[in-house]
């Protein structure tokens, strides 16, 4: 049996897809699965052990694959994404539509699990850990984000990443490394995806955005703060563990170029106050705040 899956997005939308692709996996043991996604994300792709083939795909582009078994729709509500799909000639199509409505204000993970639960794919929501690696001292710091509503001040980040002391590095890709030394005082990591995946997954702590780093915090169990803006952690953020979710409580232009309004209400003593408990002391001095903190 031969099974095509498309999620071609980014590092956070494949790890909140992680409990379907291994729904699949269960459902489908001797399957040949192909997922259609970008090829940077190869190397997170391999540790989720659910996907045999990584096909190559930048964005909705017509896809190089011919009359798969079963085609799935993780990418998206369509129409477009369902239409790359039945351009593919499948022999079954799972995807959002006229008899699966698309469930609006629902967490990304709990979105993907309902949907193949709807098909008979039965899913474990809480199925998305990659495996462990030993744990240093390390605190990673992510000041970066996809879209500027996103991104929290840079002199904020360096606040933080001062207060948190020696053991702070700030991480980025290449193209964001003047944000990563306008916020570092010390070490900093920009390269490949595997090494940011290993250094989140071994760290202390991480302090980032609505970002794929904060996915792969969860993933890891690594111990998270996560600042949110413009969408609710109650659709992205991480829904247990070690973890604490930063939020005013609007939401706004996931999209736009500005720091959203919410987002800049999040001060850098509340950052620090959330840091500190999960680091195991009380909170610092004018940590507390108006922000609704989720915990898990």
């Amino acid at each position: 049996m031969r099974v095509l899956v498309l999620r071609a997005l980014g590092l956070g939308d494949l790890l909140t897809a992680v409990p379907a692709l291994r729904g699949l996996r269960r459902a489908f043991p001797r399957a040949e699965i192909t997922l259609a996604a970008p090829a940077w994300l190869a190397d997170a792709v391999d540790r989720i052990d659910a996907v045999d083939h990584l096909l190559p795909t930048e964005g909705l582009v017509p896809l190089d694959y011919a009359s798969p078994d079963l085609a799935v729709n993780l990418h998206g509500r369509g129409p477009q994404s369902t239409e790359l799909l039945r351009a593919t000639r499948p022999a079954r199509l799972i995807t959002h539509g006229v008899h699966v409505p698309w469930p609006a204000h629902q967490h990304e993970v709990l979105r993907w699990c309902r949907l193949l639960a709807q098909f008979g794919i039965p899913c474990d929501p809480d199925d998305l850990h990659l495996p462990p690696l030993p744990r240093h001292e390390h605190i990673v710091v992510h000041p970066g984000a996809s879209h500027g509503a996103r991104r929290w001040p840079a002199e904020r980040f360096a606040a933080v990443a001062r207060a948190l002391g020696p053991d702070v590095v700030v991480t980025g890709s290449p193209a964001e490394e003047p944000l990563v030394r306008r916020v570092a005082h010390g070490r900093t990591r920009m390269g490949d995806l595997g090494g940011l995946l290993d250094l989140v997954a071994g760290a202390r702590l991480v302090v980032c955005g609505d970002t794929g780093v904060a996915h792969v915090a969860t993933a890891y169990r690594t111990p998270s703060v996560v600042l949110f803006g413009p969408v609710s952690p109650e659709e992205w953020g991480p829904r247990s563990g070690p973890h604490r979710a930063l939020w005013h409580g609007t939401t706004g232009d996931t999209f736009a170029d500005r720091p959203d309004p919410g987002l800049l209400d999040i001060t850098a003593d509340e950052v620090l106050g959330a840091a500190r408990s999960l680091l195991g002391g009380g909170p610092w001095p004018g940590s507390a705040s108006s922000a609704r903190a989720m915990s898990g």
